[in-house]
């Protein structure tokens, strides 16, 4: 049996562990996150990939930064036969990508070597990208800068979110390293370099990157809605309070309105201008200190003294 050091934290590392385990690999370990506060009521919980390890009876590891920890030394006396990453979170020290006896591989939520870093299925949608994919890739110390192994693409659709993204990634994460690791294994792989001048970087989310620009197209706000769904969430200034916008569509309708303002009120729908003479409709909703509601419930109660060309959502 090949022998492997799996890394890997969120949902999306959990079926690319499955499947290595189904495939017969002999995981030596599963290394992941440390246990993190999760929701309103900050409860402790492990990581989705620590939690499949112990449903199998793996041997988990969980250093708090990898560089310098006893868990490092561990790792690198294990001299695996392989070591695999997917949505680890932590860089990789050289020491320990050199302990594996015949690679150390990457499955990685973008086709490279467009959005390399934390967010690429964000960056990907809220960019407007029509498609997005998987890489396989060496591993090396340069963030996700190593030769490619295999790609495959996926279209990004127009209701797709994050959420929605990774489920499908993952799947063609796990399909596409299982179909490339024997080539790796037996060393008949082709791999190829990254086009450098080709490089787009996705680092992680910030907070002053979640407010919605309404001088945008209302197709670019949507877009990042569904990139920021469904964390951290996308938000704006509206009517004076700062509220989440979880759900919309882009209309083909036009306005000569100026962004922010109402272009449509019903019982049922409330419509917005945004850039470009475009129009956004407003679905599901979040006022501050208070839950999510679709858009009728809000036009039923807070929302009803709202009027048609008033400005209800400010850029500045």
């Amino acid at each position: 049996m090949t022998s492997v050091i799996f890394m890997g934290t969120p949902k999306f590392s959990v079926p690319v562990l499955q499947g290595l385990v189904d495939n017969h690999y002999d995981i030596l370990a599963v290394v992941t996150q440390p246990d993190r506060p999760v929701g309103r009521k900050h409860k402790i919980t492990p990581s989705p990939v620590k939690q499949l390890a112990t449903e199998l009876n793996l041997p988990v590891l969980q250093p708090e930064k990898l560089s310098g920890s006893e868990e490092l030394e561990q790792l690198i006396a294990m001299q695996p036969d392989l070591i695999v990453t997917a949505a680890f979170g932590q860089f990789l020290p050289s020491k320990l990508l050199a302990a594996a006896k015949i690679a150390a591989v990457n499955v990685h939520g973008s086709l490279l070597p467009k959005y390399r870093g934390g967010a690429p299925v964000q960056y990907a949608i809220m960019n407007g990208d029509t498609e997005t994919g998987i890489t396989i890739m060496y591993m090396e110390k340069k963030m996700d800068a190593g030769d490619i192994l295999a790609q495959q693409a996926i279209a990004i659709g127009p209701d797709d979110d994050v959420a929605t993204m990774f489920d499908k990634l993952s799947i063609i994460g796990r399909d596409l390293l299982l179909t490339t690791l024997p080539k790796v294994i037996d060393g008949s792989v082709v791999s190829i370099p990254q086009e450098e001048d080709q490089v787009v970087f996705s680092p992680n989310i910030q907070p002053d990157q979640e407010k919605l620009d309404f001088t945008q197209p209302a197709r670019l706000v949507d877009a990042k809605v569904r990139g920021l769904r469904p964390a951290p969430g996308a938000y704006v200034n509206f009517n004076g309070q700062r509220t989440k916008i979880w759900q919309t569509t882009p209309l083909t309708e036009t306005t000569d309105l100026q962004p922010g303002q109402i272009v449509k009120k019903t019982k049922h729908q409330l419509w917005v201008a945004a850039g470009e003479h475009s129009v956004l409709q407003l679905e599901v909703i979040q006022p501050a200190g208070k839950p999510k509601q679709d858009i009728t419930a809000y036009l039923n109660g807070s929302g009803q003294n709202l009027k048609e060309e008033q400005q209800v959502i400010f850029n500045e």
